[in-house]
């Protein structure tokens, strides 16, 4: 079943996005992630322009890390005064990252810029993580107990202006999480991602935190992140596509709140090694995508401007998106923070149904 996008103007296939869509928001929900560096890249490679890819899988992003953030919240996985002070430097590094947007717009070849950072970041923290982590593994095989410190300082924690993170039991200069907000919100403003391939790595790693904390966290600095990238992108480019947008974030979604069941299972070095390999992957597709294969075999069909639909709905949402940019993102941000709250809920109201029933039934066996 094809569909138009009147804003990116492409004919789409509900059924491809939503599949991908729910596979992307799975893996979000097991590890923490907005899934941006998953999704703005299988659209860009099924033919979406990037300026549209990274303005509606930001705003997707947005949808998915509320639902998911506030399921945390329901669990008290969350470390709220760690995520504002990461927010701050986010804040600060989204808007330089909008303007280096806009010149490599204006100097062309962003879609090869964009895959080529990708695969370099990707290629570079994955191989990090999987190392750790397989070393991790294999000493749980191996029955070896590896003494650690609670956490284990670097240079960076050295620096001035230290606070205490009560939730996290961290004591350590605010410098630290301001600087990877700062480059988070300069990568999520360029590549269309919500962060937190950069950011979980960095909070197991340099910060420190409980794995338990991060997942919540991350996807708590993602929100206000990504609202300020959705907000700077339908200003610059008017690139938000409300239609692309409400595809996306229905399978994204429903496969989170799946993912997020199943993150209770993993122990934290199979989180580690799962994480590190689905980044490694994604960044040999990447290269594979870009060197290798012919994207016009797999590329969306663009319409011509004369057979594009002339409805009614979709007249006034271009016309809504080109004259009033500002008030078109803050419905697109209000709808997917409604759509994230009322899936939220109701998987809260699932979980405790399933509890109340359970301790029934171990009343009346007793």
């Amino acid at each position: 079943m094809d569909f138009y996008l009147p804003i990116a103007q492409v004919q789409i296939s509900i059924i491809t996005i939503l599949s991908l869509s729910f596979a992307v928001g799975f893996l979000s929900g097991i590890f923490g992630i907005g899934g941006g560096f998953l999704m703005t890249p299988i659209l860009i490679f099924l033919g979406i322009p990037a300026t549209y890819a990274v303005a509606n899988v930001a705003n997707n992003i947005l949808g998915i890390s509320v639902s998911g953030a506030t399921t945390h919240w329901y669990r008290k996985t969350l470390d709220y005064k760690m995520g504002i002070v990461i927010v701050i430097g986010g804040l600060i590094g989204t808007f330089f990252g909008m303007q280096i947007f806009q010149y490599l717009k204006n100097i062309g070849n962003i879609n090869t810029i964009i895959a080529l950072a990708y695969i370099y970041l990707l290629a570079i923290v994955g191989t990090l993580i999987f190392v750790q982590g397989f070393k991790e593994i294999s000493a749980l095989k191996k029955k070896i107990i590896i003494k650690k410190k609670l956490h284990t300082h670097f240079w960076i924690h050295g620096l001035p202006f230290r606070i205490r993170f009560s939730k996290s039991k961290l004591y350590e200069s605010a410098l630290t999480p301001i600087i990877l907000g700062f480059l988070v919100g300069l990568f999520a403003s360029i590549m269309g991602i919500g962060g937190a391939f950069l950011m979980v790595p960095a909070m197991i790693y340099i910060i420190g935190m409980p794995t338990r904390l991060i997942p919540g966290t991350s996807l708590f600095v993602t929100i206000f992140i990504t609202i300020f990238v959705v907000i700077g992108h339908a200003l610059s480019f008017q690139s938000i596509d409300i239609v692309l947008v409400t595809i996306l974030l229905i399978g994204s979604i429903i496969g989170l709140h799946i993912g997020l069941k199943l993150a209770e299972k993993l122990h934290a070095s199979e989180y580690k090694t799962l994480l590190a390999l689905l980044l490694l992957s994604v960044g040999i597709f990447m290269g594979i995508e870009t060197f290798v294969l012919d994207q016009s075999t797999f590329a969306l069909k663009s319409i011509p401007t004369s057979m594009t639909s002339t409805n009614s709905l979709e007249i006034y949402v271009k016309n809504l998106s080109k004259n009033s940019p500002l008030i078109y993102a803050f419905l697109s941000i209000l709808f997917v923070i409604i759509i994230g709250f009322i899936f939220s809920y109701i998987r809260e109201l699932i979980h405790h149904f399933r509890l109340s029933k359970e301790t029934s039934v171990k009343n009346l066996n007793q």
